[in-house]
């Protein structure tokens, strides 16, 4: 079983990525180490404005082999299995296939060097033929099973012909590639013939790219069934919310109360400055009611989960795991001994003070079996750190240099660094740590590189 992986998304987002096997009990915790400097901190990002729109994740079934009849030899007897298995199964191995090729083209799209790029392009692009031209082998004779077949494969057509044409579209320019090009331009062109000879797809929907993209979805919908779990997400402490709100209210109404019955014991009488002493008591109050209940609920909160999420199977909707999920600033001295003993371990020049971001997640699976076909379920976390650059500024800064005489500068520009450990906890077994660099700057993700953490605490692989 994989731990963690850590990954670049796009230019700008970070990925986590792990998988859990039945009756697994996980917790995962990620601290994100903030410079003071870049502005970041709970006065500036609220935690569930950013929960909301930063962080995405995606849930489903895995399994490291492709169990799927139209590949494996095991599966070859198609009659000994029904119509709704065989659907399970494609939908695994039509919905595994995609997301590999799309998580494949966008690390590709990262690499600068145009031999490096070239190399990777013809590899994906012989890897693409090879599945596709196994895929398409054994295609089902039975009508009942055929439709499924065919939605998985003009899908899995179209997107693996759109994945290509983007990488060419991005790729460097050179004549001594133009070959490379061609074959991969040959290779889209055959792609759409098969569809065009199948059928797949009317006139009128292939000229208008509004109706090819959204029929391409519901495509994509249709395979993700069974497969892509379904996430019910609730808002923990609404109640207890609302109980702290009155309780603030109540406290700041009592102090109220006692100073309004104190100034008419002082002022005799219905007077000008009894009436302006109540509208200053009246101020004061609207001004730190709502400090004082937003300071009660933080103290209030502190350490406790913010959303419960449950994952269901959207054939049968059982509940196939539980989370906790937690998403709150921390201060240092509130971190766990071993996460302050591997922050000593950083250079001196690299002890800058910093806001510490805490993402947690506690994940029970079920004890019962997935269906038959799946081994585990993957989680894939997706962090946007395009909040975070909002706060950065822009590189202005010249560095000068002398040649023979002659004075040239070079613009510089700004680079952040965030460290970044993760920890995580299976069942009762030991914590086991790891930790990253992250740097980055305001537009992109420059590099995201693995440090050593100290002896003794146990290192996640």
């Amino acid at each position: 079983m994989s731990k963690v992986r850590v990954k670049q998304e796009e230019s700008l987002s970070i990925k986590f990525i792990h998988q859990m096997k039945v009756g697994d009990n996980r917790r995962l915790d990620l601290y994100f180490f903030l410079p003071k400097e870049m502005g970041i901190g709970p006065h500036s990002l609220n935690e569930e404005e950013y929960y909301h729109s930063a962080i995405t994740g995606r849930r489903s079934y895995y399994s490291t082999g492709l169990h799927l009849p139209l590949v494996q030899s095991r599966f070859a007897s198609q009659k000994k299995r029904t119509v709704e298995e065989f659907r399970l199964y494609l939908n695994l191995f039509a919905y595994q296939f995609a997301v590999a090729i799309e998580t494949d083209s966008k690390e590709l799209r990262q690499i600068e060097e145009p031999e490096e790029f070239f190399t990777a392009l013809r590899d994906l692009s012989e890897l693409v033929a090879q599945l596709l031209k196994k895929f398409r082998r054994n295609e089902p004779s039975d009508p009942k099973r055929k439709p499924y077949f065919e939605n998985a494969d003009n899908y899995l057509s179209w997107f693996c012909e759109q994945q290509l044409l983007k990488l060419l579209s991005r790729a460097p320019r050179g004549s001594e590639y133009s070959e490379m090009i061609e074959t991969v331009v040959t290779q889209c062109r055959a792609e759409r013939q098969h569809r065009d000879a199948r059928r797949y797809n009317s006139q009128q929907t292939q000229d208008d790219p509004n109706r090819i993209s959204n029929k391409m979805l519901l495509l994509r919908r249709l395979i993700q069934q069974g497969v892509v779990l379904k996430d019910e997400l609730k808002t923990l402490g609404t109640g207890l919310k609302k109980m702290t709100t009155g309780f603030a209210t109540a406290m700041v109404m009592l102090v109220v109360s006692a100073l309004i019955i104190k100034a008419q014991g002082v002022f005799s009488g219905l007077t000008i400055a009894l009436v302006l002493t109540l509208a200053v008591i009246y101020g004061f109050r609207e001004i730190f009611k709502e400090d004082i209940r937003n300071a009660l609920w933080r103290f209030i909160q502190k350490g406790r989960p913010k959303w419960s999420r449950i994952l269901r199977d959207t054939t049968s909707q059982t509940a196939i795991a539980k989370q906790l999920v937690w998403l709150d600033f921390m201060k240092t001295s509130e971190l766990p001994d071993p996460i302050t003993d591997i922050l000593k371990r950083r250079h001196s020049q690299n002890k800058l003070d910093a806001e510490v971001l805490h993402y947690g997640i506690h994940t029970r699976v079920t004890q019962k079996e997935f269906l038959t076909g799946y081994t585990s379920i993957q989680e894939q976390v997706n962090f946007s750190l395009v909040p975070f650059a909002r706060y950065l500024e822009r590189g202005k800064a010249k560095i000068y240099k002398e040649s023979d005489g002659k004075i040239s500068n070079d613009s510089v520009e700004r680079r952040y660094q965030i460290n970044m450990i993760l920890a995580l906890k299976n069942g009762k077994g030991e914590t086991e740590y790891a930790r990253y660099k992250v740097t980055m700057n305001r537009s992109t993700i420059i590099d995201i590189s693995q440090s050593d953490i100290p002896e003794g605490i146990p290192l996640m692989e």
